[in-house]
């Protein structure tokens, strides 16, 4: 492996002293990746018995269209997709076009007409809090119906803060599960479910939302399993396998999914309505693949951790961490050094590899954003990419890749664009 590396990086024209670091690099995470691979094992097992449990065939992966009745490839997949994430039922759909619509819908679905948001971890991706409270439109429009509650860098969550939150009786109680562009650390299962925990106690009628995007087979079990109502995400994220060309869920208790699918479509509709439109093929096949992608993205985060940490640059969860999302966050200082890091990412991607990434704004973000990515499923994350706000402390946002053998090129190539610190 080292050998073939060195050899790769020399052809690709990397600098000797980030070919010499990504050696020392690959070395130091050989221990994690076994236990990812071996992680990846154990959640294949779990996807390939729910699809056995449902008995998928050739016929599930036709398409529907027009109001998608009777579309029992559909439901088959919801049934597939519930069990591997630990829930009773599932909402999975193309008419659900992004996590941050899913995540909207579900928290107007179960805070119904007025309700009050109480977002636990924090402030949220800016797109999501844009959505719900920064926008002229935004679902909690009065100021005293939207309340964060602050974390401390680190995992460090002030429950007084917390109990005080939640005695105010929110009727929706919000867990975002990666870290967004906040200084903590994204949230464990562990966590989790101590969060559940005191909701029940302090608040026991709010529902409790975790948006799952990221997190998805990092570890063995999803929110569900821990009494989170209901868990959302994205398919063009870690559950899609990269394969999945568009699409959201939302699983969770049974009552929670139907009221979100009645707020998606109709009262009265809910469920029995959406056409698959040719996307269930490809759902299943990403899905069944999801594991060993995610794992593979873990991979290529833990060697740039180390790699980026042998530049000198703080990088955080640090390699061989134990990890509750497939992204890696790099400071890297200033704004000059975050295009660099762009630029040296996109030149060895896919799809626009000629692209020169440039700060611009993007809709939902206060500040410019720049972003590197050329995936072959559009504004997919599940396929290497990164961003970053031009604000302090500077730190870009790595996710997704799913095969280790171009995530170490690609990273490499970002190293080598922004040097040692």
């Amino acid at each position: 492996m080292i050998d073939a590396l060195r050899e790769a990086g020399a052809s690709s024209g990397f600098p000797r002293d980030i070919i010499d670091a990504a050696a020392l690099a690959v070395d130091e995470v050989e221990a994690a990746w076994r236990r990812r691979d071996a992680d990846a094992l154990r959640l294949s097992a779990k996807v390939g018995r729910a699809f056995a449990r449902a008995g998928i065939t050739e016929a599930h992966l036709q398409e529907t269209t027009g109001y998608g009745y009777h579309d029992f490839g559909r439901e088959a997949f919801e049934a597939v997709f519930a069990d591997v994430m630990d829930a009773e039922a599932a909402l999975v759909r193309v008419q659900l076009t992004s996590g941050t619509q899913a995540i909207v819908a579900t928290i107007a679905a179960l805070g119904g007409r007025g309700g009050r948001v109480c977002a636990l971890t924090g402030r949220p991706y800016d797109t999501l809090r844009m959505a719900l409270r920064d926008h002229p439109n935004a679902l909690c429009g009065a100021s005293n119906a939207y309340e964060e509650v602050a974390w401390a860098p680190g995992r460090d969550l002030d429950e007084g803060a917390l109990r005080a939150a939640l005695r105010r009786k929110p009727d929706v109680a919000f867990v975002q599960r990666s870290r967004g562009y906040a200084p903590r650390q994204s949230t464990s299962l562990q966590e989790i479910e101590r969060l559940v925990g005191i909701v029940r106690r302090e608040q026991p009628d709010a529902a409790v939302v975790v948006d799952n995007c990221y997190g998805e087979f990092v570890e063995l079990k999803e929110p569900a399993a821990v009494g989170a109502d209901a868990v959302v995400g994205s398919l063009i994220k870690n559950p899609g396998g990269g394969m999945a060309a568009t699409g959201a869920y939302v699983a969770g208790k049974r009552a929670a999914v139907e009221r979100v699918a009645e707020r998606v479509f109709a009262p009265g509709l809910g469920t029995a309505v959406g056409p698959s439109l040719g996307a269930l093929r490809w759902m299943y096949a990403g899905l069944h693949r999801a594991p060993k992608t995610v794992a593979e993205s873990l991979k290529i985060m833990d060697f740039a951790a180390a790699l980026f940490a042998r530049l000198g640059y703080a990088a955080d969860p640090p390699p061989g961490a134990d990890r509750t999302d497939i992204i890696c966050a790099i400071e890297l200082g200033d704004a000059d050094r975050l295009r660099r890091f762009a630029a040296g990412l996109q030149r060895m991607l896919a799809v626009n590899p000629r692209a020169v990434p440039e700060p611009g704004q993007v809709p939902g973000y206060a500040e410019p954003v720049i972003m590197a990515g050329g995936a072959f499923v559009s504004g997919s994350t599940m396929e290497l990419s990164c961003d970053a706000p031009l604000r302090e402390p500077f730190e870009v946002y790595l996710q997704g890749g799913m095969d280790v053998a171009h995530g170490l090129l690609a990273v490499m190539s970002a190293a080598a664009a922004v040097g040692p610190r």
